[in-house]
């Protein structure tokens, strides 16, 4: 066998090594998701009376919450107490949950939740602008079950949508917000369980 031979049989062999390399890493380690999607995170949430709000009893929160935009994005930003029969079991939630699977739990309970206090903000961003911002707002827990006799959870959300002002009874202005859709939209919302008939969540 000549030395070329074996040279060219090397040179294929490196060759296919690359192509198996390149194929199980995708396109040169392309960034996560998480990277690649607007994000919203929370960096910090504090919830008083810290043990828990009693059923029926008002609460306090605020929120420090930054958006990593990835993309523009027009609409407003909302972060809210949401009340829902579905248990913490049923959704993956909270500061270290995989974040894919927690943009989906948040769509699956923001349509399934009411509102039991809320803020919301007008946002505007663009491709690598990093926007903190700090929140406040009351809150209620609710007084029982549902209508269905079903227990109710309690859960802090941060999400995107866009939104259309209307003018109450009264003259008082709201907001009403549709939220994004996340893999439409590209964004990843956030979200974590407060409590359940007014305990914190163990």
């Amino acid at each position: 066998m000549s030395f070329v031979r074996i040279r060219r049989r090397a040179a294929g062999a490196l060759v296919a090594v690359l192509i198996a390399a390149t194929t199980g890493s995708g396109c040169f380690d392309e960034p996560e998701i998480e990277d690649r999607w607007t994000r919203v995170d929370l960096d910090g949430a504090t919830i008083l009376p810290a043990g828990g709000p009693a059923p029926g009893a008002p609460c306090s929160v605020s929120v420090r919450a930054t958006i990593t935009y990835r993309a523009i994005v027009t609409g407003f930003s909302v972060t809210e107490l949401r009340a829902s029969s579905i248990p913490p079991t049923s959704v993956v939630l909270g500061p270290d949950a995989d974040r894919v699977l927690m943009a989906a739990s948040v769509d699956s309970l923001l349509a399934r939740s009411v509102t039991r206090g809320r803020s919301v903000r007008a946002i505007t961003g663009w491709h690598h602008l990093i926007q903190p911002f700090d929140v406040g707002f009351s809150g209620t827990a609710p007084a029982g079950p549902d209508s269905t006799g079903a227990a109710q959870w309690l859960y802090l959300v941060s999400y995107l949508g866009s939104g259309e002002e209307i003018e109450l009874q009264g003259g008082r202005d709201s907001i009403v917000v549709t939220p994004f859709a996340s893999t439409t939209m590209q964004i990843l919302p956030i979200g974590m369980p407060v409590g359940v008939g007014g305990g914190m969540t163990p």
